[in-house]
């Protein structure tokens, strides 16, 4: 029973530990690189590298609750276990997101949670959204799920992030927002941000489960 439970416990410590760094390096990268795109997505980029390589084999190296519900959709985990991959991402974010608070302030954390662009709709946000994040959950699971390509996975990813952040950063900010909004009571056009990925994310699953998948699992719906 000891062992079961430390063995529940070490994904989920990794994914709170992961997705903590990425909010705290990206709302203080987004404070001291203000509009310069390149620099706050490299800042992204690079925390997934590392923190996805450090922690790949632990628990895939999620970071993200559309990530582990593509996975899921793909059946490469489990639902009990996507659950908790959810609660640690969010608790990492949020986690992440006060003590940028403590050191900045409200308005800082405000500018670094995801908002549209000026003249960008919620719509064509979510659609933006939903074709980076099919991108990102996509390379995932070419790099990082499939065995053929787990050797680059923590560069592949945080490149992918890069390239989401240098199209995407100027329209939509970026999905990485719970965390801020939570720490900055800030919500605006917050749904965007969970219906785009989250569909973007599953479609990523299917289609590699369905297309690409060598030995496509047996998508898990109980615990």
């Amino acid at each position: 029973m000891i062992a079961s439970r430390h063995g529940k416990f070490r994904p989920c410590l990794a994914e709170f530990i992961e997705t903590f760094a990425l909010i705290f390096v990206g709302i203080g990268a987004i404070k001291t690189a203000g509009t310069d795109v390149l620099a706050v997505a490299l800042a992204h980029g690079l925390t997934i590298a590392v923190f996805v390589s450090a922690t790949m084999h632990i628990s895939g190296g999620h970071l993200n609750p559309a990530v582990t519900f593509g996975v899921l959709c793909s059946g490469h985990i489990k639902l009990a276990d996507a659950i908790r991959y959810w609660i640690s991402q969010l608790l990492g974010g949020i986690s992440g997101a006060l003590i940028c608070l403590s050191l900045f302030s409200r308005e800082v954390v405000i500018t670094g949670t995801p908002q549209l662009g000026i003249g960008v709709t919620p719509a064509q946000a979510i659609l933006i959204e939903g074709i980076l994040t099919f991108f990102l959950v996509f390379v995932v699971h070419g790099t990082g799920v499939d065995e053929r390509g787990q050797r680059i996975a923590g560069l592949a990813i945080g490149f992918t992030i890069t390239l989401d952040i240098l199209f995407g950063g100027p329209l939509t900010g970026g999905a990485r927002v719970f965390g801020p909004a939570v720490a900055a009571n800030f919500w605006t056009a917050h749904y965007v941000y969970w219906v785009g990925p989250m569909i973007g994310g599953a479609l990523a699953g299917f289609v590699y489960r369905a297309f690409l998948d060598p030995n496509p699992a047996p998508a898990e719906k109980t615990p």
